[in-house]
């Protein structure tokens, strides 16, 4: 194993080059991203639907959600003994302005956006230490929000996180895109890069790529680092790991999973997304799923078009009743076969 070095978050450096991917709804919270932050990572928070444990989440979503991440962040902080720690906002979120201000009043470190183009984000930061970073699939949205951002409020990404068609959860890609199969993570990665290098001779500022998707291995992470990429950002293994946020049942369901129950489904939001193929998937697949009420989570879901609700589907997997659920996932998870523990798992990706 090859040892590789962290990455730099405006006036921070992790130790390990590793971001912990931000999963919801409610996979990483503040142990997981504390823990990871604690090990020498970057520890990501979900605020997707984050306040689902609150007591008013039914009656109201906003206001739970915002009160959640206020504790999320304050109990990861305990955690991390002063490791860097994120938050994933989704650009798709309802709330996703109000979500944005309350993590920079709450001192978040890195603000990771992605599910749309996060054009008005540096506003939403203004004046704050917060870091932020969009994630993208190609060079062409890394140049649209670069000049983007630039023109309208002078600002550079502080990274940006390059996914590639592998990735678990909602995908930039078209359904083509993902059938086809034509442009692996190394692929885009080398075009970021060349699109970041360009823009630093004109700029003058290094822009940090950050891979991710599909990474599983020591040898991944030192393949993309040598390409360019100043790190990586893995989720699904992050899963099957003791402090993960998620039921017992949810974990297990990652340790079970075999290659052919890996499948690309047609989320409510409209965007394809890969997960393994359980009961509740074939039963929304024979229409047997009905949705009773709307939490209206996200811009682009519609209760009377929608084939379920995606807050409540994620929500009983994270709690353990997966036969109800949707379980996102990579498209590497059937090499996950037990248990580990977060140190563990970065220093086996780390060369440690």
């Amino acid at each position: 194993m090859r040892k590789v070095n962290g990455i730099r978050i405006g006036n921070k450096i992790s130790r390990l080059p590793v971001i912990q991917g931000g999963m919801g709804v409610g996979v990483s919270l503040h142990r997981l991203a504390g823990t990871v932050a604690k090990e020498g990572g970057i520890g990501i928070i979900s605020t997707a639907n984050i306040g689902f444990r609150e007591f008013d989440f039914d009656t109201d979503p906003q206001s739970a959600n915002l009160r959640a991440i206020k504790k999320e962040i304050t109990m990861a902080r305990e955690i991390a003994n002063g490791g860097i720690l994120g938050v994933n906002i989704m650009v798709a979120a309802q709330q996703y302005e109000d979500l944005v201000r309350e993590c920079v009043a709450n001192g978040i470190d890195l603000i990771i956006s992605g599910a749309g183009l996060p054009l008005k984000l540096p506003e939403l930061v203004k004046g704050s230490a917060s870091k932020i970073a969009p994630i993208i699939s190609s060079a062409r949205a890394f140049r649209l929000i670069l000049k983007s951002w630039i023109k309208r409020y002078d600002y550079i990404p502080d990274l940006v996180i390059v996914e590639g068609p592998q990735a678990g959860g909602h995908l930039g890609f078209s359904y083509d895109e993902l059938a086809e199969n034509k442009q692996s993570l190394e692929d885009i990665v080398l075009e970021v890069l060349a699109a970041a290098e360009e823009a630093e001779q004109e700029l003058g500022v290094k822009i940090p790529v950050i891979a991710a998707g599909g990474i599983f291995t020591n040898e991944d992470v030192v393949r993309v680092m040598e390409l360019g990429a100043a790190g990586v950002q893995i989720a699904t293994r992050f899963v099957a790991t003791e402090e993960c946020d998620a039921a017992s049942e949810f974990k297990q369901a990652y340790i079970d999973a075999t290659d052919e129950d890996v499948e690309i489904i047609k989320s409510p939001v409209g965007m394809p997304g890969r997960a393994i193929r359980n009961a509740f998937i074939k039963r929304v697949e024979e229409r047997e799923v009905k949705i009773k009420s709307c939490s209206r989570c996200l811009k682009s879901c519609h209760i009377d078009t929608a084939p379920y609700c995606i807050t409540k589907a994620l929500v009983n997997s994270v709690k353990g009743n997966t036969s109800n659920g949707l379980i996102f996932c990579g498209s590497n998870v059937s090499r996950i076969k037990s248990l580990t523990t977060v140190k563990k798992l970065l220093d086996e990706l780390c060369g440690v």
